[in-house]
């Protein structure tokens, strides 16, 4: 393999990088020096040794070697504590030992064949040769075992310095090996603050249709580690520049609307990307860190506004109910990648509720309105806390101030409110059964019409004590027709 780009190391250096790389490596010295006395390497590659020298905290152990999965397990038989074999097809085997668990992979390369989303994987002779299959450069260093001393073919730690990703050869026979490095460019670029370099950004756009060949599941972990990046604005923009995003989130790359002079309003892509950076600096203050409904809620809480866009006289623009298209937009895209039901229910109600606060004016908020409020954000009313105060993006200061005023009012209200009633559990003041009992009927729809009607009356007037609940019931079931016959024989109390 070429080692001409490696990064130029002094003597010093070089001992000092071994160092630093040994203190780390320290607790696999003895199944290095068990793999020796099979005859075989050891090295510890990759994400690791990269984030070693960015003084980052490393995550997954991942280690390579000249020995075949079989032969791992036969090395490792007395060694770990246990072992499984579900990558054993990609020649990786996984291994626990104690508390920490540890993949080691068959030095490998791998080539997806046209139309195939799994790849064929071909076992290589050397480390340097395993190195070079490497997405990018600053993860095609490995450190050798037990010594710890750097194997960096590929110019790895001068990228790191430089904050640069690089791929080992050329991008374009990287992408094509493997599409999914294409969303790890992006990846990388909002986890480290990394630059690709051109060459990289023009295979990524030249490339982009290749990632119809790989897994939604794929595809969808990848987003989510962006999205849990500390700057995922910037992977997503990288997304959007390249054309990637076309073929993984083609709604984000679609809020760049045309403004012009028919076309009178902001920027909605820029404006998403900014809601994004300011849910994220909320995060804290609601105990919200590293939430990704919260994130995605945050970037696609737009993405109704294309399709809902109309000219009003004067050259305004409306976007008249985006947040209703919006949330069936989010959740048809959110299920297209696989995401947890979960997540995607609480995504596209989140998207569904954005705009619910303006809907209540700047006026004082009845005790109705705040339950109301509360009712229908449910469990997500600190997630939507968050979105809408991060959906403030005007940059007339007076305005936002006015707003944030506002909001602080509305939360102040859902304290006082919440100190007096169970605002957290809102609820019919009659439960089915007692509604059955007093109207005499059978389960079914009558029963549901009540519940609803009562609490109705629950969200407008607060807490009923059981008597006026049941009287309101009555007076609900008379008006609706119906003959009221209570099942314990007794006359219902009337209205």
């Amino acid at each position: 393999m070429p080692v001409s780009d490696s990064t130029p190391l002094t003597p010093e250096q070089r001992k000092a990088a071994a160092r630093l790389l040994a203190a780390h490596t320290r607790p696999l010295d003895d199944l290095a020096l068990l793999f020796a006395r099979h005859g075989h390497q050891l090295a510890l590659v990759g994400g690791p040794v990269r984030d070693v020298f960015l003084r980052r905290r490393p995550g997954d152990i991942d280690l390579t070697t000249d020995a075949s999965p079989e032969q791992v397990l036969k090395i490792t038989a007395d060694w770990a504590d246990a072992s499984w074999t579900v990558g054993i097809e990609f020649g990786t085997i996984g291994l626990r030992k104690g508390d920490s668990k540890l993949e080691i992979t068959t030095y490998r390369s791998e080539r997806y064949r046209e139309g195939s989303r799994k790849p064929d994987v071909r076992y290589e002779k050397t480390l340097e040769g395993d190195l070079g299959r490497r997405d990018f450069t600053v993860n095609a260093m490995a450190a050798r075992l037990p010594a710890g001393d750097l194997v960096d073919p590929f110019g790895g730690l001068r990228d790191l310095r430089d904050k640069v990703l690089r791929t080992p050869g050329r991008p374009e026979d990287s992408f094509t090996d493997d599409p999914l490095r294409i969303l790890r460019a992006a990846r990388f670029a909002a986890q480290l603050g990394f630059e690709p370099t051109v060459g990289v950004r023009d295979a990524m756009t030249q490339f982009a249709g290749r990632l119809a060949i790989v897994s939604a599941e794929r595809i969808r972990d990848e987003l989510t580690k962006l999205m849990f990046a500390p700057a995922p604005v910037a992977g997503i923009a990288l997304l959007v520049d390249t054309g990637v995003a076309e073929q993984v989130l083609p709604e984000i790359p679609r809020l760049r609307l045309e403004v012009d002079e028919h076309y009178r309003h902001k920027d909605v892509y820029q404006h998403s990307l900014t809601v994004l950076e300011q849910a994220i600096a909320l995060e804290e203050r609601y105990d919200l860190t590293g939430d990704l409904v919260l994130r995605l809620a945050a970037l696609l809480h737009d993405i109704g506004k294309p399709k809902t866009r109309s000219r009003l006289p004067g050259g305004r623009v409306a976007f008249h109910h985006h947040e209703a298209v919006g949330a069936t937009m989010a959740r048809t895209r959110l299920k297209q990648l696989r995401f947890p039901s979960s997540v995607v229910d609480d995504v596209s109600s989140l998207v569904g509720l954005h705009l619910r606060f303006h809907g209540y004016g700047s006026g004082e908020w009845t005790d109705s309105a705040v339950r109301r409020y509360v009712r229908d954000a449910g469990p997500l009313l600190t997630r939507l806390h968050a979105l809408t105060r991060a959906d403030c993006t005007t940059r007339d200061k007076a305005k936002a101030a006015r707003l944030a005023r506002s909001y602080d009012g509305l939360e102040n209200r859902i304290a006082e409110l919440g100190t007096r009633e169970e605002l957290a559990s809102l609820r019919p003041d009659l439960d089915g059964h007692e509604i059955m009992g007093i109207l005499g009927v059978p389960p079914g729809r009558i029963v549901g019409d009540a519940l609803k009607h009562l609490l109705d009356l629950r969200i407008e007037h607060g807490p009923l004590d059981r008597e006026k609940a049941i009287q309101e019931l009555v007076r609900w079931a008379e008006a609706e027709g119906l003959t009221v016959v209570a099942d314990d024989g007794k006359e219902p109390p009337t209205a």
